[in-house]
């Protein structure tokens, strides 16, 4: 196996990546690419569905998003597409600032800064100067910053374009709700107006639906066609996917794996209204020196959600969730599963009609 990668594998891979350089760099059409810690997938198929609206629009599959998958996908154009959607992994320094002189990006959107994959960057700085090389080399030009992460004001410039919650390049939002059925906002700038309804969950959506909204406009699309594309975008599996089940709601955001993911759910879970709302999780992976701190911190934003049940899964994560549950008060009932396959299997029959579950992050075998 190991002669087979050294002699075949990685040799062929380079030079598909040699290829796609030059497939990427001669493609005329608008090449968006798409970098963070988090949100990188949802962002690429919220482009993908808008834009696709008016545009003929491609982007890159699932999460496929390093550089051999980036040449696999270049082989997939004809040449005649007007928009390329990008999404950027960052596994290791240096990979972003690879793939942008690979792909040639034309516009970059950078989705946020968390603690993630520091086994492999040595602190959080590390990985924030990784992704922001996106915007170095489109030298701050036609680059969207989401400034709700904390993370990533230390790194923002003058010249970047910021979106939020309240608007973006000069769109202001308002008239935002959030319900367990979807999001629905309204965009003004100047005469125009855009009434949007997504069937994603919770207003921290809202920021990029904006972007991707004035995007469409700043690019042709028609108000019809921009609200057409909004009210197709839906959760992408196992991202805030909400499923019913025997009169109770189970929200599936079991992919998630940064604090701002984790804050951003326990935002929506204790503004939705229930008879009973619980909590799952099994803690978060790839948190390197970052790892007692990270989860003492999800701790308290769980005691600040409130949730009347909180089940935490066995392993090395969860006296450090229940040590900061424990230092902010929380009061309601908290369950350590010894069994989590049993659990999440029979998850169903453990609730009831009224109920609220919202399930984040997963816990792969090569963690104890």
């Amino acid at each position: 196996l190991l002669l087979g990668k050294l002699f075949i594998i990685w040799p062929r891979d380079l030079k598909y990546i040699r290829q796609s350089r030059s497939i990427f760099a001669q493609h005329t059409g608008i090449k968006i690419a798409v970098a963070g810690s988090y949100g990188k997938t949802s962002m690429k198929e919220l482009l993908l569905t808008v834009l696709g609206e008016g545009k003929r629009t491609v982007a890159t599959p699932a999460n496929k998003n390093v550089a051999s998958s980036h040449a696999k996908f270049a082989r997939t154009l004809k040449g005649d597409e007007e928009v390329i959607v990008i999404e950027y992994g960052e596994g290791r320094p240096g990979d972003v600032a690879k793939f942008a002189k690979t792909t040639a990006p034309t516009t970059g959107i950078i989705t946020g800064l968390a603690p993630a994959h520091l086994d492999q960057y040595p602190n959080l700085e590390a990985a924030g100067k990784d992704i922001f090389s996106l915007a170095e080399y489109l030298e701050g030009k036609d680059v969207y910053v989401n400034d709700e992460s904390p993370a990533s004001k230390p790194f923002l410039k003058k010249n970047y374009e910021v979106y939020n919650n309240n608007g973006v390049l000069g769109w202001k939002i308002s008239k935002v709700k959030s319900t367990i059925e979807g999001t629905s906002f309204e965009m003004k700038k100047g005469k125009a107006t855009l009434k949007l309804k997504s069937n994603l969950l919770g207003k921290h959506n809202v920021g990029p639906l904006a972007l991707v909204a004035a995007l469409a406009d700043k690019i042709g699309l028609t108000k019809k066609q921009i609200e057409a594309g909004v009210a197709k975008t839906k959760p992408f599996e196992h991202r805030m996917q909400p499923r019913p089940s025997g009169g109770a709601w189970i929200i599936d955001d079991t992919y998630n794996g940064n604090i701002d993911g984790i804050r951003a759910g326990l935002e929506l879970l204790k503004s939705l209204p229930a008879r009973r709302k619980i909590y799952v999780s099994p803690g978060l992976v790839d948190q390197g020196v970052e790892t007692r701190n990270v989860h003492l911190e999800m701790g308290e934003l769980i005691a600040r959600a409130k949730p009347d049940s909180v089940v935490l899964m066995l392993n090395s994560a969860a006296p450090y969730i229940k040590e900061g549950l424990e230092k902010s008060g929380y009061k309601g009932g908290l369950v350590v599963e010894e069994d989590p396959l049993n659990f999440y299997t029979n998850i169903d029959h453990f609730v009831a009609a009224g109920d609220i579950v919202l399930m984040q992050n997963d816990w792969t075998d090569n963690y104890n």
